[in-house]
């Protein structure tokens, strides 16, 4: 699970959102909550005040409001770091010291926003970092540490990592960029610059560490602090770190070994004021509630034994045994039957069998806590840990656990097993049993996060599919987790007889996705429902990356993908929404990315083919106006998008020149190629190099850049394995991945298009392997490019021989209903992590909608430039 979701589920109960929109002049948050008294100042006449993101800028202007006195782009900045307690009075003497000495700076004005920005899965990059002062020069940075550090001195707050610190204060230094500007880094993304000495952008890195650039020198009242900084070391612990197994804002979790005994040990790290749970407990706390629940269970055999507990420099250490055996969650990937396209009635009754005999085992397990006056608050698959017999179970991570009667409510919990409000004590972990019942066949309980009432659908899915498990078994569950009133006290082993069922005879779905145009009709009206023109950092709810520079924009996260997916439908036109894509483009923000997928050249491109096509030019000259040719070579964000795009627009508006820029953004990508690394795939990978050489040579003839798109293919079958049921899938090293976006699926889409141009031995083996992983029985999400979306794209539109496409079309089309849910009584689905609805093209309903309509639609729906096979005569059945 991508941990960083969890802070953008904070603020709104369908949606991912932005951890906090401030509102103007009321004095509280989006959310009600209040605004320091240093932001709801008015600023003095000569300054001017403004919100970016959740930061509040004040600045000293001249008469025409320019910066005064003018700052170099970039140097070193302040820090200053606080936490919940100490925050309002330190955003007030910074204020005062700053506004009377004409220093600009910039604050984070309230405590909602302050509790994010420190909670255990924000960013470990700003961690603590609560203003920042930018100093006029060295003399001036000087001054405001000696000044202002004796202002603050004896202050908390979190260690800033990515910072050098000013003797034991609350102030930190790091080197870094005053403006904004921005260049493409090793990967071939948009990222904030600094100036090298040669005048060249590079990177801003803010890796949590302090490791300013190669060409600055550290002035010299900093090298006392760097040699406090660099003493504090492991080396004298009686423990060696071998590897580190997690990082959290909150600290980090290492494999070690006792240098005494060799035993392999677990040394998990707490840092003070940071990590920041919902009711304020910050990690050092969370590793005393954790030590304290360890030290209960000593002797009990579902826990490791705690070895140790020491300081080092502040940062507390709990060293724990260290468990064999994997975690639950790592079973699935080999034991689960639902991820082969056809499994046998065998393998459903032998997994059947395992499940429940984990499950009893976890029961077991958690009433052996309970007997002891334990409850583990945080139950989940990633915490069970499964022995190396695959029966026995104990259990990791206490540091959510109430020990003696503490009525402690959940405040940091797995999304899938996070109890409601209303559940306290054992009820917590008897709500968490119920989930697991249910997710060990369906591990789709994130859903429950938005809607209970789909834990009895999820139940008669899992009926279906798993006809071995016993009725009382899911009913139990749906009775637990709906919250009847006989079920709360309940011993959830035993489980109620009759689960709850939804009250009334509608189905629990407004639409079946195979009920084509009523399932698009659907889509649609709940796409509109959760349509905000009247918001400018984006349209409609989506993926967090849209709160990214530019990312409420583009297609694959913002506005313009799922405008371009309406109107490909047949859905027609929303212009409320084109107008406002025209608005947020005049101009766009600064830093937006250059890209099809994540940036301008995508934009230009639906603009142009909703009809707009004076702001597409104006787009296009942006982009071919900035260093694009530096881009990575990928489709996402690279030269084979801004190709492609540049190419398709040549070829509808018969315009030479942009041609001519398409080849070009082909020869860079053809020297670039080993730039995509490791990964490979449609949108990161070669494979969409390989497609920008493909459509050029059905422009050109020139069979050289077929060549080279067969090259490209190459590259990318290269890092392809087969997985246990013999399908092809992309080796990522720790994952193999199908999907049409970062898997084997989106490279078969080139494949079939390659051959119909040439024939190949290779290319014919590889997407006959490609085609099982489209028709898995599950996909742990419903997107267009990481779900099971984009393998409905796929197999409406491949080529490949197969005996029953079209029944596995249909099945992969129903299935999409496993995921659906009702939004304002229409056919919404989750974005990715699924915790939080989702609108966009890449991983919510717009996608879905796309793909349904490459399946469904009476006229061709396609995914950007693969357009459906061009005749019959090349059908896919043999």
């Amino acid at each position: 699970m991508d941990k960083r979701y969890e802070v953008y589920c904070l603020a709104d109960r369908l949606f991912y959102e932005t951890p906090d929109r401030l509102s103007a002049g009321n004095g509280t948050t989006s959310g009600g909550s209040p605004l320091y008294e240093a932001a709801q100042r008015a600023v003095p006449e000569g300054w001017r005040c403004f919100l970016s993101g959740d930061w509040l800028h004040v600045n000293p202007v001249d008469a025409d409001g320019r910066p005064h006195p003018e700052l170099p782009p970039q140097g070193w900045k302040i820090h200053v770091s606080a936490c919940m307690e100490n925050a309002e009075k330190t955003a007030s003497q910074v204020w005062d010291y700053c506004v009377d000495r004409l220093i600009p700076f910039k604050f984070v004005p309230g405590p909602r926003p302050m509790h994010m920005r420190n909670s255990k899965y924000a960013d470990r990059g700003g961690s603590g970092k609560f203003a920042t002062i930018y100093p006029a020069d060295e003399r001036q940075l000087h001054t405001v540490l000696r000044e202002l550090g004796a202002l603050l001195e004896g202050q908390p707050g979190p260690y800033i990592l990515t910072d050098l610190r000013w003797n034991d204060g609350p102030l930190y230094v790091r080197y870094g960029g005053f403006a904004r500007r921005f260049c493409v880094d090793e990967h071939g993304s948009l990222v904030g610059a600094i100036e090298n000495p040669e005048g060249k952008l590079v990177p801003d890195r803010r890796d949590p560490r302090f490791s300013p650039p190669e060409w600055v020198k550290l002035p010299d009242f900093l090298a006392p602090q760097l040699a406090a900084r660099n003493a504090t070391t492991v080396a004298d612990l009686p423990y060696q770190i071998e590897s580190a197994l997690h990082f959290s804002n909150g600290g980090g979790v290492y494999l070690g070994r006792d240098r005494r005994t060799g035993d392999k040990v677990v040394l998990k790290e707490a840092r003070p004021h940071a990590g920041l749970a919902a009711d304020g407990a910050d990690a050092v706390t969370r590793l005393e509630r954790e030590r304290a629940a360890l030290e209960k269970l000593s002797g009990s055999g579902v826990a490791p034994e705690v070895r140790d507990w020491f300081l080092l420099g502040d940062h507390r250490f709990l060293v724990m045994d260290f468990l064999e055996g994997r975690t639950l969650n790592a079973f699935f990937a080999e034991r689960h039957p639902l991820t082969s396209a056809s499994p046998s009635p065998e393998r459903l009754a032998d997994y059947t069998r395992w499940a429940l005999d984990i499950h009893a085992a976890v029961e077991e397990t958690v009433a052996v806590l309970h007997r002891h006056g334990v409850v583990f608050n945080d139950l989940h698959m990633f915490n069970i840990m499964v022995a190396p017999d695959e029966r026995s179970v104990r259990l990791l991570d206490f540091e959510a656990a109430a020990v003696d009667g503490a009525k402690l409510r959940q405040t940091l919990a797995h999304p899938g097993f996070m109890a409601p409000a209303d559940r306290i004590g054992v009820e917590v972990d008897r709500y968490a049993l119920a989930c697991l019942r249910l997710a060990l066949f369906l591990p789709m309980t994130s859903l429950l996060v938005l809607d209970r009432d789909k834990a009895a659908h999820l139940a008669e899915i899992a009926a279906h599919e798993f006809p071995d498990v016993p009725a009382e078994f899911l009913a139990g569950a749906v009775e637990v987790i709906q919250g009847a009133p006989d079920a709360a006290g309940a011993d959830a082993s035993a489980g109620p007889k009759t689960a709850k069922r939804r009250t009334g005879p509608a189905p629990y779905l407004p639409a079946e996705p195979a009920d084509w145009p009523h399932s698009r009709d659907s889509i649609v009206r709940g796409i509109l429902a959760s349509a905000t023109p009247e918001r400018t950092d984006r349209l409609f709810p989506g993926d967090i990356a849209q709160f990214s520079d530019g990312g409420g924009l583009g297609i694959a996260h913002g506005a313009a993908g799922v405008l371009h997916a309406l109107a490909e439908t047949g859905a027609g036109r929303y212009e409320e929404g084109e107008e406002w894509l025209l608005r947020q483009t005049a101009p766009p923000p600064p830093g937006t990315p250059l890209g099809f997928y994540d940036g301008l050249s995508g934009v230009a491109w639906v603009l142009d083919r909703l009809g707009h096509r004076d702001r597409a030019s104006h787009l296009l000259e942006q982009v071919l106006a900035e260093k694009w040719h530096r881009l990575a070579p990928d489709l996402n964000g690279g030269l084979a998008g801004v190709g492609l795009a540049l190419e398709d627009l040549a070829r509808t508006r018969g315009e030479r020149e942009l041609r001519e820029r398409a080849l070009e953004a082909a020869g860079h990508a053809a020297d670039r190629l080993d730039a995509c690394g490791k990964r490979a795939g449609l949108l990161r990978g070669a494979t969409g190099p390989a497609l920008l050489f493909l459509r050029l040579y059905e422009t050109t003839g020139d069979a050289g850049l077929l060549d080279m798109a067969a090259e490209a293919l190459r590259r990318d079958l290269a890092r392809c394995v087969r997985d246990k049921d013999g399908a092809l899938v992309v080796d990522e090293g720790w994952r193999t991945m199908p999907y049409l976006g970062g898997g084997s699926v989106g490279i078969a889409t080139v494949l079939d298009d390659y051959l119909r141009h040439r024939a190949d031995e290779e290319f014919e083996r590889a997407r006959t392997a490609i085609l099982p992983a489209a028709m898995s029985r599950f996909y742990v999400q419903p997107g267009l490019f990481r779900g099971r979306a984009g393998c409905v794209l796929h197999l409406a539109r491949t080529t490949t021989p197969a005996a029953d496409l079209d029944g596995e079309l249909a099945a992969q089309i129903s299935c999409l209903g496993w995921y659906a849910m009702p939004y304002r009584k229409h056919l919404a689905f989750p974005g990715d992590q699924m915790m939080r609805l989702s609108m966009d093209l890449a991983t919510g309903s717009a996608g879905v909608l796309l793909g349904l309509g490459a399946a469904l639609h009476d006229r061709p729906v396609h995914l950007p430039f693969l357009p459906p096979p061009p005749s019959e005569e090349e059908h896919r059945r043999p």
